[in-house]
């Protein structure tokens, strides 16, 4: 089919809260924008954003389904042509203590590491294709060694949410030397504490502050960094 004429990103994870939101504003920077959600959750906010004048689309997307992420790449071969950026949002938090269950050990990493992978695998090579490929997974500063060693999680610092980000961070430097020298940049975001299902009622900051990393990253020039971790324009410690 003939190339979209724009800019093409999959969100996942983007039904709500900061995948929502980051859609928004890359569709405001005139890109195509495809919201990936389970359970047909992505049609209503891609509907709303297209009220607003975006250009936005809906992909079912259960990042821990291998049948939902074959799909993919025939979805934006014959939809679009191209895809230019990634952004692995989607993530989850199942324990909120010291104590974790291998199962639930398993369940997080399915969806905040091995998902995350899989779906950047599957995307490779139209990412390759792309002018400026983007690859932005969605850490967190509780993924940081140096930060949990310092005592700066507090009870935020539970078993499999911190070591599943600790490994997206991991994923995120890997595959950046993987692709040095490529078209391809990949970085890891944390958005700051945010109010979301995850972050709760307490957290200081919106949803549309909470975007702007990884829509920063996602947006970058060609003389933009790879393999790092920000928040905002801030280089956030290993």
């Amino acid at each position: 089919m003939k190339k979209h004429p724009q800019q093409v990103a999959l969100i996942t994870g983007a039904n709500k809260g900061l995948g929502l939101e980051i859609a928004r504003q890359l569709g405001r920077q005139g890109l195509t924008v495809v919201l990936g959600a389970r359970q047909g959750k992505a049609a209503a906010p891609a509907a709303a954003l297209r009220a607003e004048g975006l250009d936005a689309h809906e992909v079912e997307l259960d990042v821990t389904s291998a049948a939902d992420i074959a799909t993919l790449p025939t979805f934006f071969e014959t939809q679009f042509g191209r895809l230019d950026v990634l952004v692995n949002n989607a993530g989850v938090q199942l324990d909120d203590g010291p104590d974790v269950s291998p199962d639930t050990l398993r369940q997080t990493y399915e969806a905040n590491v091995i998902g995350p992978y899989a779906i950047t695998q599957a995307l490779l090579p139209l990412l390759r294709q792309a002018p400026a490929g983007r690859i932005v997974n969605q850490s967190s500063i509780l993924g940081s060694l140096t930060a949990i060693s310092q005592g700066q999680g507090g009870s935020w610092a539970t078993p499999g949410y911190t070591s599943s980000k600790a490994a997206l961070n991991m994923l995120t430097v890997v595959l950046a030397q993987h692709l040095a020298g490529t078209n391809i940049k990949v970085n890891a975001a944390h958005p700051g504490w945010v109010k979301t299902d995850l972050g709760g009622d307490n957290a200081p900051l919106g949803v549309v502050e909470g975007a702007k990393t990884a829509v920063r990253l996602a947006l970058l020039p060609a003389d933009g960094p790879t393999g790092g971790y920000f928040h905002d324009t801030e280089r956030l410690p290993w």
